[in-house]
Order: structure tokens, then sequence, then C-alpha cells
């Protein structure tokens, strides 16, 4: 049970780094993107290949899966950008399920839907990490990822950066007539979310020790939609403990013993619930939005 939860948590540090990258997206700059699933599939086969393939260990891959998934999410960026809404969503669809049966039929590289096996694992000062025999150093691990990019997405958050891309999700118009470059924050923040969906990734890759196209599907992204909506767009707190919440979720029937009784649909029928519910009762989330406006001094007493 111990080896259960701490699971749990691993799976919760992993999927924040996705919920993060898509609160970029959909949170700060107000882009509806179910793309996370692509470019977090990216990030695995990357290190998965180079790994396997060419003998490279983690530290070496790690920053290829981190740039190659932020080039594409510089490509479907680009061409993205003129669209708004559903139309934005179904294009970022269609991008996560082309780069899945990408993987499923490139049967030279990707081995098809048997995926990549025997991943080497990670190694620190010479000291391996396993994650299976040693999950809780591999949480450590994990944690320390999640630490960091926290707060350096936290520190974007109250620069001009961040206040641009606030600025283009409350009113594209006014913010560019206000003088911000439109073009190049949408871009910045697809490359941002892509990337750190790319580390997510990797770490995904050396987690399971293997990767398979199964894996990344629509639902997936899904899933990191609902955790970043139900902890609250817009807060990085709040879609960690979105993310903590839909884990839970997640492996609550295997804890109760119930997954043979429930049907598999059971958990695209809650995420969509979840959803649903969230948007009538509490849009805002249940933490609510992060107010990142700086705090006037308080005016001297006369």
């Amino acid at each position: 049970m111990f080896n259960f939860i701490i699971l749990i948590f691993i799976y919760t540090a992993i999927y924040s780094l996705l919920a993060m990258g898509q609160n970029v997206i959909t949170g700060y700059t107000g882009m509806l993107s179910l793309c996370q699933a692509g470019f977090f599939a990216i990030g695995s086969y990357a290190t998965a290949l180079l790994s396997v393939k060419c003998g490279w260990n983690f530290w070496a891959t790690l920053p290829v899966s981190i740039g190659l998934s932020a080039l594409f999410g510089l490509l479907i960026g680009l061409p993205t950008l003129r669209l708004k809404g559903d139309y934005l969503c179904i294009a970022t669809l269609g991008f996560g399920e082309i780069v899945r049966n990408i993987l499923i039929n490139w049967m030279s590289l990707t081995n098809g839907p048997n995926g990549v096996q025997r991943i080497p694992m990670v190694k620190i000062f010479g000291f391996a990490i396993n994650p299976r025999s040693r999950n809780w150093q591999y949480l450590i691990f994990c944690v320390i990822w999640v630490l960091v990019c926290y707060l350096l997405f936290e520190r974007l958050a109250r620069s001009r950066m961040g206040r641009a891309m606030e600025a283009i999700r409350e009113d594209e118009i006014a913010a560019a007539s206000n003088g911000i470059n439109v073009t190049k924050y949408k871009v910045a923040a697809f490359m941002l979310g892509a990337g750190v969906a790319g580390l997510a990734g990797s770490l995904q890759a050396e987690l399971i020790l293997s990767v398979m196209p199964s894996t990344y599907t629509f639902m997936l992204s899904v899933m990191v939609l609902c955790m970043v909506v139900l902890g609250g767009m817009g807060n990085f707190k709040a879609v960690i403990f979105g993310a903590f919440i839909i884990e839970v979720i997640d492996y609550l029937p295997k804890m109760l013993g119930l997954t043979s009784v429930l049907p598999p649909q059971f958990k695209q029928i809650l995420f969509g619930l979840i959803l649903v519910v969230m948007m009538i009762c509490r849009p805002q989330g249940i933490l609510g939005r992060q107010n990142n406006a700086f705090k006037r001094p308080r005016e001297a007493a006369k």
C-alpha cells in the first residue's frame, strides 16, 4: 500500500509539470489547447530512443527532449495563431493524434505499437535510481523538478512576459493596440508549455523504463485540462493541487478494488463530469485565479 501511495505522488509530480505547461497556454494566454499528450509523447520517445539506440544517458537526452518538444510547440503555434476557441482546440487535438499515429506506424524508428523497452535508469553521480525498488528516491527526484519549474513559472507570472500573456487573454485586440506583440507571446506560450511537457515525458519514460504509443491518447490531454480547470486556471499552485486530486480519483477504483465492477470508460465519464460541474458551479476552480497585480505602497499618514 505504501508503494502504491508513493506511485500516486510520482504521477502527481509528472502530471503537475504537464498541468503547469497547460496553464501557461490556457490559463495565462487564453488559448484552448489539447495537444499536451503530443508534446508529452515527443519528450518520452526522444529520451527512450536516444537512450536505447544511441547509448545516451538521461542527462544528455533531457535537453533534446525539452528542445524538440519546444520546437514542435513553435511549429504548431505559428500556423494556429489565427484560430480561436473551438477551432484552435480541434487543430491542437489533431496534432496530438498525428503524433500518436506516427509513433504507431513508423516501425523502423519507434517499433510501432510495441514501443521502446529497456530504457536505462537515471544515474546521479554514478548511482542509479531504480523507480521500482526505490520509488521514494524517484519521487524526490521528480519533486525537485516540479519545484524548479514552479519557481520559474511563478517568476514568469510576475514578469513583463507574464503580464503580457494575461493581457492577451483578457483582450487580444486591446493588448495589440497597446504595443504587445501578440504573435510573439502566443508562440512563446506554446513553446514553454511544450518544453515542460517534454521534461515530463522524459521523467515518465524513466519511471516506466519503456514507452508505448497507447499511453499518449486524447484522454491524457483531457485529463491535464481537467487538472487546470479543477485547481484554477492562471494559478500554478492550484494546478498542482488539481493534478493531485485527479490522480487520486484516477487510482481510487484500484485502491478500493472496484476495477472489475466499474466499466472501462468510467474515467472518461468522470473527467467529463468534473469539467461540466466545475464550469457550472465554480468556473474559477477550487483555488481560483492567482492575482499577480502589483500592490501599491500605502500612502504615508499625514
